[in-house]
């Protein structure tokens, strides 16, 4: 069971922005981008430990569609084709929390690789 709920998901694709409200008053704005970085697929995490992928050149990426999966999770579809990997609420909730150092350590990834 989830530990926290959304109360609301609003997709505002002029931003590339996903908007969530939490039922402890919480709310984030994650950027498209993020979330296609972050996602929780095993095309972008891997199958085990050390066996993921950086996802680069994601800056312009949208998200199509927003999908509700039973009552813990949504399914994004990427405009780049991407469209696995559920992002179930406390999965959202935790990105949300840490976007910033999460962020941070993504681009500090990208950096080492030589990549803008």
């Amino acid at each position: 069971m989830a530990t926290h709920t959304p109360t609301n998901i609003v997709l505002h694709q002029t931003s590339r922005v996903l908007e969530l409200e939490f039922d402890d008053n919480s709310k984030f704005e994650l950027p498209c981008e993020f979330l296609r970085v972050y996602s929780p697929s095993a095309e972008v995490r891997g199958h085990g430990p050390g066996q993921g992928t950086l996802p680069v050149g994601k800056d312009k990426v949208g998200i199509d569609n927003v999908e509700p999966v039973g009552n813990y999770a949504i399914k994004l579809e990427f405009d780049d084709g991407h469209n696995t990997g559920l992002y179930s609420w406390d999965y959202l909730y935790e990105l949300g929390c840490n976007h910033e150092r999460l962020w941070h350590e993504y681009r500090e990834k990208v950096k080492q690789l030589g990549h803008d």
